[in-house]
């Protein structure tokens, strides 16, 4: 007995030996893990971005509790999707939902902390103040490049001595030793630059700062340089407001707008600050008729967009599928392989095929048209028939994923049920009507659904097509005829001037009104289905 204990024994020993080093593995894989993640979150938070961080830190604690506790032991083959819904998804929601009621955008990007350094710090805020020393100075351009720009700086002191030193853009001034105030004609790698050609580039010149640190140096003039430059806004915590000390006028923080104003009411400092502004952005969609208007008709066009589409493709894929369905149709196979193409096919390269055959001037459908009815069709500059095209151009696109669907759904009805209608004295139309349709819809209706939400938020083929033209005159967003909700909200937040509080508001009706659509479609669904029941 006694021995065959101590075999057991030796037996189990390697195999329990063996079983530590996974173990070891795993706790020192999510040590690291963690390691790292602790030190991101970290940066993240210290820089300002609380919830980014806060929903990093969330997402590794659930690993860790997941691979820790014995019970969830079971989830971590989903942890790392949960994870990842969790960064990608869920968070990307909630900020969206935070930055709606803020006045994120082109002139407040920062927080207000940043916008105080950058007035306090940052080169592009320093002045040269009366005392300064001046210079005369000669324009240098390093070889090869148009804006990397450099000075020449000299000056005679009443002492008789000279001060030459040569101050290139972020780079340290270095004095020069030499004799004479004159440049030279090349200095290092950069080449002096004519009278003619300095005044060229003088508007830019005087907007950048050479030197580096503490000793900076700036063109005040055609012919003057400033050294050094100073800060010119201080920070007054006590007041809660910048000084400029060029002026002596205070610029006072308002939470309401995200500017520093002066008490005068005159012209604020610019960039502002991001603030909360409550629903000013949601009030913007309606009380402002330059965004009103446009809005309203780019939102008609949106929802008529998508029921088109979806109503478009489906009778011409159901069409399909009742001739595929025949069963003396010759060539189904084949046939049915050539209609599919258009699916198979990425649908960028169809747009841009389909762009180019519409297209003015040099379109084959164009000109065959032109050529049997003496009338060319303005495709992409009228407003109507530039929608007729897109409405076409996505039923080439759309067609034969509504054919596929409806071919599987149509050969899952029973035969004896049309035998027994077809005894009964039902003629074809009543049997489609009154079998095949209800049927269909009860299979198809939510990817009917499912077709309208895409569509809904369709973004490539009005940009690929049209680009939203042609544009809608007076909207001070970048708007078009064509436009979508989608594009609306993209041109809102990334176009010439960036607005991502109201680009928020409107992703979130977009929210708003598709879960709206869908619950009172799916609604219908249900009928459906108790239409089908009674079949």
């Amino acid at each position: 007995m006694t021995a065959s204990i101590s075999e057991k024994q030796k037996v189990e020993a390697p195999s329990q030996g063996a079983s530590i080093f996974p173990t070891l593995l795993k706790y020192g894989v999510l040590l690291i893990v963690d390691a790292f993640a602790l030190i991101f979150v970290y940066a993240l938070v210290f820089s300002g971005n609380i919830g980014l961080g806060t929903t990093i830190g969330f997402a590794i604690l659930m690993v860790n509790v997941v691979m820790l506790i014995p019970a969830l032991y079971p989830l971590r083959w989903m942890v790392v999707g949960l994870a990842l819904v969790t960064l990608l998804v869920i968070y990307p929601m909630f900020y969206t939902i935070f930055t709606a009621f803020t006045n994120y955008g082109d002139g407040h990007l920062q927080t207000k902390q940043e916008i105080i350094v950058t007035f306090t710090t940052s080169p592009r805020f320093r002045y040269a103040p009366q005392d300064a020393t001046t210079y005369n100075y000669a324009l240098f351009r390093r070889d090869g490049t148009a804006d990397d720009f450099a000075l020449w700086l000299s000056r005679s002191n009443d002492d008789g001595s000279i001060e030459v030193a040569f101050a290139p853009l972020n780079a340290p001034i270095e004095v020069v030793d030499t004799d004479s105030v004159d440049a030279p004609e090349t200095y290092q790698d950069y080449a002096l630059m004519s009278r003619a050609e300095s005044i060229q580039v003088i508007s830019n010149v005087q907007n950048m700062v050479f030197g580096e640190g503490d000793d900076t140096a700036q063109v005040r003039t055609a012919r003057e340089v400033a050294r050094p430059l100073v800060n010119r806004y201080v920070y007054d915590s006590a007041r809660d407001a910048l000084i400029d000390q060029s002026t002596d006028i205070a610029y006072f923080a308002n939470p309401n707008t995200g500017f520093f104003e002066p008490e005068d009411g005159g012209q604020a400092l610019t960039p502002g600050y991001r603030v909360n502004v409550g629903f000013e952005n949601f009030r913007r969609l309606t009380g402002d008729p330059s965004l009103r208007g446009p809005l309203t008709t780019v939102f008609i066009w949106t929802v008529m967009f998508a029921f088109l589409s979806v109503f478009t493709t489906f009778w011409v894929g159901l069409f399909m599928a009742l001739i595929m369905n025949d069963a003396k149709m010759p060539g189904k196979k084949i046939i049915r392989s050539l209609l599919i193409i258009p699916y198979a096919i990425p649908g960028v390269i169809s747009i841009l095929i389909w762009k180019g055959m519409l297209n003015a001037n040099l379109g084959i459908i164009t000109n065959t048209i032109y050529d049997i009815f003496g009338y060319r069709v303005p495709w992409f500059a009228d407003p109507f028939w530039a929608r007729v095209a897109v409405i076409l151009v996505n039923l080439w696109l759309g067609y034969p994923y509504m054919m596929l669907i409806c071919s599987g759904a149509l050969q899952a009805i029973p035969s004896d049920i049309y035998e027994a209608a077809a005894v009964d004295g039902a003629s074809r139309f009543d049997r489609f009507w009154k079998i095949t349709l209800p049927l269909l819809l009860v299979t198809i209706g939510p990817l009917l659904i499912a077709s309208f939400v895409y569509n809904f938020n369709n973004y490539l083929l009005i940009e690929a097509l049209t680009a939203g033209d042609p544009p809608i005159a007076g909207s001070t967003v970048p708007t078009g005829f064509t436009d979508i909700l989608i594009n609306y909200t993209y041109n809102a937040a990334f176009s010439t001037t960036r607005d991502y509080g109201y680009a928020s508001a409107i992703t979130i009706v977009i929210f708003l009104i598709v879960a709206t659509i869908t619950l009172f479609q799916y609604q219908y669904t249900k009928t459906w289905e108790e239409v089908g029941e009674n079949v």
